[in-house]
């Protein structure tokens, strides 16, 4: 076959070790020139060469060519939708390196990136108490603007209800120090592929790449909070 200036579909196949329908694939899109002697269909050793050469430039451009962002959040509608300050919202759009364009003197957030994060940031279903601001600030002494600045800073779950923002009492209590800290509790590897339906290879990637804790009791390996990286 190496000295073939000519090919067959299967052939071809073999050589590239693709599935022969691959290489229809090719030909009925009009990548993949073809040659027809006596109804016999043909693929020239140049032309497999030149495919690379097709595919590498699609790659190249599909790569250069973001999706464009057509939904935007002024700075206000943001702060409304989320309680939070001005300052924390550039806080965390520099952090979270959030696409933004300026129009008439007013800055636009990309509306997909700002929810992708938020919804990351939502309490689980465990948390039961919660505070409202006015209760924080009553308990602990706090301006608003202090109980936003540790909230940002120590991750303080929280949850928005009509106009109304909420703060896990657990943790805000945690952070001022007038709580202990709970015993982490964990998975086993089964029950966490079950409850997030992934794979043992998929969960054994989620553990090393965040780097979450894990214990091994007798036989058996734990993940502690697997839930919160998903």
């Amino acid at each position: 076959m190496a000295t073939q200036e000519f090919l067959t579909p299967t052939q071809v196949a073999k050589l590239l070790r693709v599935c022969h329908m691959t290489i229809y694939n090719y030909i009925n899109q009009g990548v993949m020139k073809v040659w027809k002697p006596k109804r016999k269909t043909l693929i020239r050793r140049a032309d497999i060469d030149a495919l690379f050469d097709i595919l590498r430039v699609k790659q190249v451009t599909e790569a250069k060519v973001p999706t464009p962002i057509k939904e935007f959040y002024t700075s206000k509608e943001i702060q409304e939708k989320y309680g939070i300050s001005n300052s924390w919202l550039y806080e965390i759009a520099k952090r979270e390196k959030w696409p933004k364009t300026q129009q008439r003197g007013k800055t636009f957030w990309s509306r997909k990136h700002v929810d992708t994060y938020f919804a990351r940031q939502q309490p689980g279903e465990e948390i039961s108490e919660w505070y409202t601001a006015s209760e924080t600030q009553a308990r602990y002494g706090m301006t608003l603007s202090a109980i936003y600045c540790l909230v940002s800073k120590e991750a303080i779950p929280k949850k928005k209800v009509g106009a109304a923002t909420f703060y896990s009492k657990y943790h805000f209590d945690l952070a001022k120090g007038g709580a202990e800290p709970k015993e982490p509790e964990y998975y086993t590897y089964p029950e966490a592929m079950e409850k997030y339906g992934i794979t043992r290879d998929q969960l054994r990637h989620y553990l090393k790449y965040h780097n979450i804790t894990r214990v091994k009791k007798g036989k058996y390996h734990c993940s502690e909070s697997v839930r919160t990286l998903l």
